[in-house]
């Protein structure tokens, strides 16, 4: 009789996990894995990922937003921790606001898949009010609003309990290859 240890269960969550980074659009897989190297100080952001002044531009403000995410990390509350609502969420709020208003994040999913990799595993029950508070701003076009607010199911926005496991896939940029110099 052999017994599974949990390398399989890691690799089969990491192909779920690649698998649903794939199935988001172009512009939405370059947003996170930017949104992430602006996070974590991976490579120079402004360098890999500025294709002109505005987007320096965004890139600049990206990471001052993303300067609170250390903080944010560590005033995660429990999932009944109200007491703790008023600072996490108006920053939490702040900083998916900016995302959002960014268009490239086009729903849940996509916002869902970014922020357990900002913020952690931990995040994921305060992320549903996050989303909807942020999708229902003024800032967003009203269009874009009924958009994203569509954009979470009933049972994420309900749902009676969510997974503590860490994220395993975490996309980054790969400089393209040139086939003549490769051969």
């Amino acid at each position: 009789m052999s017994t599974k240890t949990s390398q399989p269960a890691g690799g089969a969550l990491l192909i779920s996990e690649m698998k649903e980074f794939a199935a988001f659009p172009k512009a939405t897989q370059r947003y996170i894995r930017r949104s992430l190297d602006v996070a974590f100080g991976r490579a120079n952001p402004l360098e890999t990922w500025a294709r002109d002044d505005v987007e320096a531009a965004s890139i600049a403000a990206q990471g001052r937003f993303y300067k609170q995410l250390d903080h944010l990390r560590l005033q995660v509350p429990d999932d009944s921790g109200l007491d703790m609502i008023e600072p996490f969420m108006g920053i939490l709020v702040t900083i998916t606001a900016f995302d959002l208003g960014q268009d490239r994040l086009p729903g849940f999913a996509a916002f869902r898949f970014l922020y357990e990799r900002l913020l952690g595993a931990a995040v994921r029950p305060w992320l549903p009010a996050a989303f909807c508070a942020a999708s229902a701003l003024p800032h967003l076009h009203p269009d874009r609003r009924r958009a994203l607010l569509q954009s979470i199911s009933e049972n994420a926005a309900t749902a009676p309990g969510w997974s503590s496991r860490e994220p395993v896939f975490w996309p980054e940029w790969v400089e393209k290859v040139d086939i003549a110099q490769a051969a």
